[in-house]
Parts: structure tokens; sequence; C-alpha cells
């Protein structure tokens, strides 16, 4: 169920703050309408709707640029925000929703987590449980997000449960040739960033099959990267350190241009 949901949400909000239930059959009165339920977190924040979306646009914007309109209806539409309607229709935000979309656009950019995902942990949060704990993230030079490197390696179950997606969209992504199995069949570490973002998209309707150009995409980026480094594997003295130093350096550069490019594209489609 998602939080918010259940008996509170049949009461509206008298004008001295008492709870009144409808009578069948009366319009409701003058003010906000369309009151959500009762959802425990964030504690300690005002729950009055006092904020209209330019508001809250101001408030994110800072930390999270890209920011629309658009997006917080669609994040309403999906339950993870409940703004009160005024009689004439408009969305009033209180404190508590603006930091409840707050942890939502920090899920979505640091951990790439499906909605679905961070709709359970706003669920547990609701219920006085914790959340998953956000993994630390090194920033790049565009101050977008990567995970810290390291060897541990997933079967495709425990990616499967670490990423919070279903298995079959891991086996998918392994048939299709977006991710690599290696023999042993466990999957790089690397391979959760790619499964919570392919499940995001496909939120959107891009299935695997869309993917497979993303990779091959990445394929001639690597290949372009390989070129420049070979050389200096060949080196003796420090070869292989400077080799990696310098693809990590070329490759970062290769992602920011690839990003660049996508966000000034992307750009071009809004009215």
């Amino acid at each position: 169920m998602r939080p918010g949901s259940g008996a509170a949400a049949a009461h509206r909000v008298g004008e001295q703050g008492q709870d009144v239930q409808p009578r069948p059959g009366r319009p409701a009165a003058p003010g906000p309408t369309a009151v959500p339920g009762e959802r425990a977190w964030p504690p300690g924040l005002s729950r009055e709707p006092t904020m209209r979306i330019s508001d809250v646009l101001a408030d994110l914007r800072p930390d999270f640029p890209t920011v629309t309109p658009s997006k917080l209806r669609f994040l309403e539409e999906q339950g993870l925000v409940e703004p009160r309607r005024t009689a004439g229709g408009y969305r009033q935000y209180s404190p508590a929703d603006v930091e409840r979309l707050r942890y939502v656009l920090r899920q979505q950019r640091d951990r790439y987590l499906p909605l679905k995902v961070i709709g359970d942990q706003l669920a547990a949060l609701d219920a006085g449980e914790s959340a998953e704990p956000v993994l630390p993230r090194l920033a790049t030079r565009d101050g977008e997000r990567t995970g810290q490197g390291g060897r541990a390696r997933f079967t495709v179950e425990a990616l499967a449960e670490e990423a919070g997606v279903d298995a079959a969209l891991v086996t998918a992504l392994v048939e299709a040739g977006v991710v690599d199995l290696a023999p042993s069949g466990h999957l790089p570490v690397w391979a959760r960033d790619v499964v919570v973002a392919a499940a995001a998209l496909e939120e959107h309707g891009v299935d695997v099959r869309h993917l497979r150009s993303f990779r091959a995409a990445a394929d001639r980026q690597v290949s372009v990267v390989d070129q420049i480094v070979a050389p200096l594997r060949a080196q003796r003295a420090g070869g292989q350190a400077r080799a990696a130093s310098v693809a990590a350096e070329v490759g970062e550069l290769c992602g920011r241009l690839h990003t660049a490019m996508v966000r000034a594209g992307v750009a071009d489609l809004a009215p």
C-alpha cells in the first residue's frame, strides 16, 4: 500500500484544523481540498500547505537544477507526494511535502533507484522503520555521482536483491548483452548502476532491446580510450599505473561529453 492511503484519506480538515467527516451529497467547503492521508515522515516539519509549485521549484533547484513542474506532477501521479488542492484546483505543498520530494530526487540521482523502491522506502519511513542507507558515492567534475569501485561481484539473484528489481530483468539484460556475465556466473560491481538505471528507464517504457544501442555506444567510447592508453601500457616503468590513470580520466571526459550532448538534445525537446 502506498504511504498515506487508508481511512485518514476520507477526512477533510476544517477551518480550525479539526478532522471533519464529509457529509454525503454535500460539496466540500471552500479552501484546500483533497487532503491526503497522514504521512508520518518526515517528523518535525509543518504539514501546512503554504507553498505553490513555483516556491517548491525555487527550494529544490539549488540541489536539483533540472527539476520541472511536470516532474513534480509525475511524482504525484506515482503516489510519492500528495499536495493539497485549493478550491480552484491549484496544488499547494507543505514543508514536509518538499522534504519527501527532496528524498525521492536524491535517491534517484545518487542511487538510480526505481520509483517503486523509493515508494517502499517512504512507506517504511512512515511506519517508523529505518530506510536503507544511501551508500557513499564519488562526485565527478560535472556534479554527477558515480559509485565507488571495488572487486565485489554479484550473482544474478544477489544483484536483483541489491538493486530492488526482479531477477528476470537482470537476466534479460545479460541475455541482451547489456551487462556481461562472467564464466563463474557473477556480474561485476558496476553492473548494479546499469541495472537500476535500466529499471528506471523501464518505468518510462524503455525496454531491454532499446538498451543495446546504449551498450554499443559505450563500447565504441571504450575503444577510443583503449587506443589512447595502449601505448602507455607498453611502457616498462609504471606503464600500467599510468594507463589506468589516463583511462579513468579520458573515460570520464567521454561520459561528460555524452551527457552534455544528451542534455542539449533533451533541452530542444522542451517547448
